[in-house]
């Protein structure tokens, strides 16, 4: 039988590139059925995906990354799908790294796959800051995973239904899932591997790393990683 994939793509103003990315999905997985939320976007965002003819979930107003994320979690899950593959919508993830990241998961070498960066080639400028910061959490995740972790941080993910119904829990961070996300499935038992992907600098819009967010993305992750490792749900 044709397993039933879900590509998620969460979006928030994202009206001038969300068409050039579900175009490029189609081209990479025919078979997925694109699924957008949209977190309260301002912009033409809806509009623009729903002439695309793709589901679109819309949350009432900016609720977050990672509530936006969950939701699309769990519609899988009411959709009975097999495997779900999430990517960003303003045009980062290349479409053309889904195959690599499936192949991986349906393969069952891995629960969930993660797309880096930095396993070949250079990857696009990134601000210093946000360099030593990555690099702090790739140590971090490396070392607590027992195995080594390029991109703890990449958002260009494919997981099976195990993960899906995981992360479909209470548990789940609401804002900035990332490295304490990776400490709880490995503490849960859940396999997780990294395949190499292209990744585009952000042309335009507005980070999720804007302002005085990496400080509180710091003192949160120092805060839920070590709950993380405490924490043990059937």
């Amino acid at each position: 039988m044709t397993p039933n994939i879900i590509v998620l793509m969460p979006a928030y103003n994202e009206a001038h590139r969300i068409g050039a990315v579900i175009d490029g999905v189609r081209s990479a997985l025919p078979q997925g059925r694109i699924v957008v939320v949209d977190d309260g976007s301002t912009d033409d965002t809806v509009a623009r995906a729903l002439d695309y003819d793709v589901t679109v979930l819309r949350l009432p107003f900016n609720m977050g990354y990672g509530v936006a994320l969950q939701t699309g979690y769990k519609f899988a899950v009411a959709q009975r799908a097999d495997y779900l593959v999430q990517l960003d919508a303003d045009g980062q993830h290349d479409p053309a790294g889904i195959a690599r990241l499936l192949e991986r998961v349906q393969g069952d070498a891995c629960d969930i796959c993660i797309g880096s960066r930095f396993l070949e080639g250079q990857p696009y400028r990134i601000p210093f800051t946000r360099r030593l910061g990555m690099a702090l959490f790739r140590r971090v995740a490396s070392r607590l995973l027992g195995k080594t972790v390029t991109d703890p941080t990449s958002g260009f993910q494919a997981m099976n239904r195990r993960v899906l119904e995981f992360f479909s829990r209470d548990s789940y961070p609401v804002d900035y899932p990332d490295v304490d996300v990776l400490v709880m499935l490995h503490r849960h038992g859940f396999r997780i591997s990294e395949v190499p992907v292209q990744m585009h600098a952000r042309a335009s819009g507005v980070s999720l790393h804007r302002g005085l967010r990496p400080v509180y993305y710091l003192f949160k992750m120092g805060l839920d990683i070590p709950l993380n490792l405490m924490r043990r749900e059937k």
